[in-house]
């Protein structure tokens, strides 16, 4: 098996198309979010993380990981909390929401709209409401092509053209189905000791392994 490069969350890594243009746009406008927060979401493997943790690098924010946020030593400065619909308690987005409004900034992340968010906390409900927030949605050929080359070069693997017009008309169309192709690809090449042709690819997508959930 190839050697795999680290994932890279490098901003210039990140293709911006339609699918997510918007969403880019708006973050790219930091400092300058109304009440200083922004929330992006949209389902998983379009690219929030990607995004986000390029930002947090870009302005120095402190990124909440899986300990309980200790307000009495985070100090100043922006914050990057991820997946904040599904692992944020509610105290602890409160505190952090309402951080903002002293200037600083909160980048928030999750799979649907902060309106769908669960809160049993009023003031909390009134805050997510209030948010503004940016869909990215699922990629479209432009990003899912590059995604897919992103992929590859990760494994030290350069795809031809021919192999990448392929994979786009035939795997599902999320980065999770596409890194589980590209996976997939790369141990059978390695096993069998073949090439990494567009007829490789076709032999295990037609194999009927259903899995890895390859197919549309």
């Amino acid at each position: 098996m190839a050697l795999h490069r680290p994932p890279s969350f490098d901003r210039g890594d990140f293709l911006v198309s339609a699918c997510n243009r918007e969403a880019a746009r708006l973050v790219d406008t930091w400092p300058d979010w109304p009440g200083g927060r922004l929330a992006v979401f949209g389902p998983e493997g379009v690219g929030k993380s990607h995004l986000a943790r390029s930002w947090a690098e870009s302005a120095g924010a402190f990124v909440v990981g899986d300990s309980p946020v200790d307000f009495a030593r985070l100090g100043h400065g922006p914050v990057l909390l991820e997946d904040a619909d599904r692992r944020a308690d509610e105290t602890t987005l409160f505190h952090l929401i309402n951080r903002a409004d002293s200037g600083d900034s909160l980048l928030l992340t999750g799979r649907t709209p902060p309106r769908q968010w669960p809160a049993g906390l009023p003031d909390l409900r009134s805050r997510l409401n209030a948010l503004m927030a940016v869909e990215i949605e699922p990629p479209d050929d432009a990003v899912l092509r590059g995604v897919l080359v992103k992929l590859f070069r990760e494994r030290n693997i350069r795809p031809d053209q021919e192999l990448l017009g392929y994979l786009l008309r035939r795997i599902e169309r999320s980065v999770p189905a596409a890194a589980r192709v590209v996976s997939r690809i790369d141990d059978v090449a390695d096993a069998s000791r073949r090439e990494i042709t567009r007829a490789l690819a076709r032999e295990i997508l037609e194999s009927g392994d259903k899995t890895l959930n390859l197919f549309d």
